[in-house]
């Protein structure tokens, strides 16, 4: 189709299908808890996932979310010999995956583990840079959303200057790192309101009715 190889049209969907796995939902009724969808924030995510089924159920959630986008990307630079279009595109699929997965009617989470695996993968550096300005921020303010959100709009100015000792990343990673924080940030919009309003809920393992 249009002069690319069926192989390399496989990329995306590939990347969206497993992006698309609920982890969260999932482990949550593994450690036989309800339904993750209707606790807490009814986020699917690690946050809310720790908070209704505990800190294990939680950082499972994260490890395999963030697995979710790391393996997409890895998938892509295998399949396509190292096209940084093509491994953006699995990288942001994987993403929309999550924020938007055909299994639960599209309702899915906030995309921040799954972006902080395509990102360790793309640029081990501007992670680990997005990962110390989460922790600083969740320290103290201890608001979660605050701190993925502050991450998330880091990521494209980290990646442009860590990309590689005087090289700046190719444009398609430039815009796709754009594109990922510019989502994180409007499925993050609920708890934005709440910012700004002094009604969002600090970070606690033990009070399962805050929200993410």
């Amino acid at each position: 189709m249009f002069g690319i190889p069926i192989t390399l049209l496989c990329i995306p969907i590939a990347a969206y299908i497993l992006g698309s796995i609920p982890f969260g939902l999932l482990l949550t009724k593994l450690f036989g808890n309800a339904d993750v969808r209707k606790e807490g924030s009814g986020n699917i995510g690690a946050t809310n996932v720790a908070r209704v089924a505990g800190p294990l159920a939680g950082i499972l959630t994260l490890l395999f979310d963030a697995a979710k986008g790391a393996a997409a990307v890895l998938f892509a630079i295998r399949l396509s010999n190292g096209s940084a279009t093509w491994t953006m595109i699995a990288g942001l699929a994987a993403l929309v995956g999550h924020c938007f997965p055909i299994w639960l009617n599209f309702k899915g989470g906030k995309g921040v583990a799954t972006a902080a695996g395509l990102f360790l993968v793309l640029c081990p550096l501007a992670f680990l840079g997005s990962l110390l300005l989460f922790i600083l921020v969740v320290v103290f303010w201890r608001y979660v959303s605050l701190g993925s959100i502050s991450a998330a709009a880091a990521m494209p100015l980290l990646i442009y200057f860590l990309w590689a000792p005087r090289h700046a990343p190719p444009p398609v990673i430039t815009f796709g790192a754009l594109a990922v924080a510019m989502l994180i940030v409007y499925k993050h919009d609920a708890n934005i309101q709440r910012l700004v309003d002094g009604a969002e809920p600090k970070f606690s393992f033990s009070k399962k009715k805050d929200q993410e």
